[in-house]
């Protein structure tokens, strides 16, 4: 009898404990489909400043993603690009546009040699000037092949369960960008699955290096997950879900395939931009934050 007590005993304490670790944490947000993208709303009690980033599975805090980059005319001449000598101490509107193209083979320690993306901490700036805030917030940065640090940005991104949306680099050169469709997965994450959404792009983005236009247009944009198959990038071989999208508008027609893995996010973007030219981001180094830091 007191064999079979503590057995009794051991079996509760067992239980008890195997409960206690596979309990799932109450998620204590909601996503609302908000004009073709899923977004979290959080419980009033969680005020967290960075809530809209603790959650991730992917694009975790600290994490940052370091691709190189080229531009490709429709000769296939490809390019990368510097800012103009004295852009600095332009104006806003000027030195977004201060800037040219250099040859791959004619490159200059000032050009600038790669983009940085790293997921931040917190709101903060975009909740300077947004209160309602409510997406991952991102840096871009912009070395020159000197090494020099030379420009930055900052924007965001949104994951949850369903879905991951970025905003891409769209800083001097990569303004070009606003055109095309931004990467972008819905679940469920299957081969054939399809979505859409829209925005609106204002004139500030045109630039007579590829497109101009007045007041605003806007893109409608179509995406589908085509494939899923493993590729070749410069940190090794990766498994991706390709995903294929279009943007038409009514100054023409942008596409993207993106390259998207589970475990680093997405890490090749094939532009081919509205003036039939390419723009290619591919991953080059990935610094995943270590848990103890």
């Amino acid at each position: 009898m007191k064999f079979q007590f503590l057995f009794i005993i051991s079996i509760i304490i067992f239980s008890d404990c195997f409960s206690q670790n596979n309990t799932v944490k109450k998620k204590d947000y909601e996503t609302i489909f908000d004009e073709g993208i899923y977004v979290e709303k959080f419980d009033s009690t969680n005020i967290s400043e960075n809530r809209f980033t603790a959650n991730n599975q992917i694009y975790l805090e600290g994490n940052k993603l370091t691709y190189d980059y080229y531009y490709e005319n429709r000769d296939g001449t490809r390019y990368k690009f510097q800012e103009l000598k004295g852009a600095g101490d332009l104006g806003f509107n000027e030195k977004g546009k201060a800037w040219v193209f250099v040859p791959i083979d004619c490159l200059s320690e000032n050009t600038i040699d790669k983009l940085i993306l790293t997921v931040k901490y917190g709101l903060k700036p975009m909740i300077n000037n947004d209160p309602d805030y409510n997406q991952t917030v991102i840096s871009y940065d912009y070395p020159q092949i000197s090494g020099k640090e030379t420009f930055s940005s900052s924007t965001g991104l949104i994951e949850n369960e369903k879905n991951i949306w970025v905003h891409p680099p769209r800083d001097k050169f990569f303004r070009i960008l606003e055109i095309n469709p931004f990467p972008y997965i819905q679940a469920p994450y299957e081969i054939g699955n399809k979505w859409n959404w829209s925005l609106k792009i204002g004139s500030f983005w045109g630039d007579s290096r590829w497109k101009t236009w007045d007041e605003s247009i806007e893109n409608t944009y179509m995406y589908e997950i085509k494939e899923k198959k493993k590729i070749k990038l410069a940190i090794g071989e990766v498994e991706c879900y390709v995903i294929q999208s279009t943007a038409n508008s009514s100054i023409g027609q942008t596409h993207l395939t993106a390259y998207f893995s589970m475990d680093m996010g997405f890490v090749k973007l094939d532009y081919t931009n509205i003036d039939s030219t390419k723009t290619v981001l591919e991953l080059i180094k990935f610094d995943k934050k270590k848990n103890n830091e």
